[in-house]
């Protein structure tokens, strides 16, 4: 049975611990505003971007650059983004559900990981890593992401890949967020119907597709890459906060218990004092 030194420590410690996870709530709370904002800076952009493309497209040029020609066949790879951390809830095993879901689907496809706790996991598999991009979400930098874009461009024309996909969390609000498996490349065609409309073009096509398509994927990423952080974030939040509640809980009942104690030694004490006294009388 624990003693009443032995609560009073477990309630300090306790206390101790629901400090550090309000802190993380707060932390989290103000990254996850941060990256919210950015979201909702970025998304107008990609969208924008791969709408000029459809246009393009629609046109039914003669091009068939490979950023937009789809592919029957092939080999494929998936983009499996996951946060560098913890403390997130069922954030990434979210995400690792899912991916094996993928797997089972689809086979042993070549794997890209965002993220070291996808990684680390992934690896225990015995996948096909062929890439793998870590701590990335410390510090987001446009920069970062658009160089991991350039890569996966690289990669996906180098190896002539017939697909590239991407499973990521996307960011609803703070307690919900919405696994997405989204084709990245090539860029899928439009989905309503466009006017058909002639073009002049300066320069080529397939000059204007490219720079486009360039810019669109470098968005996307970082698109993605906000979408996936803001959601650990709002996760991580949810899970400190919940941590929070239950150390308040866990504080109570024991202090509660130690009162208890405390009280029962008290009156022990009194009575053989009064007993001694009692004694000493007779």
């Amino acid at each position: 049975m624990a003693t009443i030194r032995d609560l009073k420590s477990r309630i300090e410690s306790i206390k101790s611990t629901k400090q550090i996870t309000n802190a993380m709530k707060m932390v989290a709370a103000a990254k996850m505003r941060r990256a919210q904002e950015t979201i909702v800076k970025a998304r107008p952009y990609a969208d924008q971007t791969s709408k000029m493309i459809q246009l393009i497209k629609h046109k039914n040029i003669a091009s068939v650059h490979p950023l937009i020609k789809q592919r029957e066949e092939g080999k494929k790879a998936v983009i499996i983004v996951t946060s560098d951390r913890g403390l997130c809830g069922s954030f990434n095993s979210n995400i690792i559900r899912k991916a094996k879901e993928y797997y089972e689907k689809n086979g042993k496809v070549d794997t890209i990981c965002l993220g070291t706790k996808g990684y680390r996991f992934l690896r225990k598999l015995d996948l096909p890593i062929i890439d793998s991009y870590l701590d990335l979400f410390n510090e987001m930098d446009f920069t970062v992401s658009k160089e991991v874009a350039q890569q996966i461009i690289e990669l996906y024309l180098d190896e002539g890949y017939a697909k590239i996909e991407v499973i990521y969390n996307e960011f609803k609000s703070a307690i919900q967020q919405n696994i997405v498996v989204k084709q990245l490349l090539p860029i899928l065609p439009p989905e309503e119907e466009h006017p058909q409309t002639d073009f002049v073009y300066e320069p080529d096509e397939d000059t204007i597709i490219e720079e486009l398509g360039n810019k669109y994927i470098n968005v996307e990423i970082w698109r993605i890459m906000l979408e996936s952080s803001a959601a650990e974030q709002g996760a991580r939040m949810t899970a400190m906060d919940s941590a929070t509640e239950n150390a308040i809980e866990m504080i109570d009942k024991l202090s509660l218990q130690y009162n208890r104690m405390r009280q029962a030694t008290i009156t022990k004490e009194i009575i053989e004092i009064s007993s001694g006294a009692e004694a000493m009388n007779n």
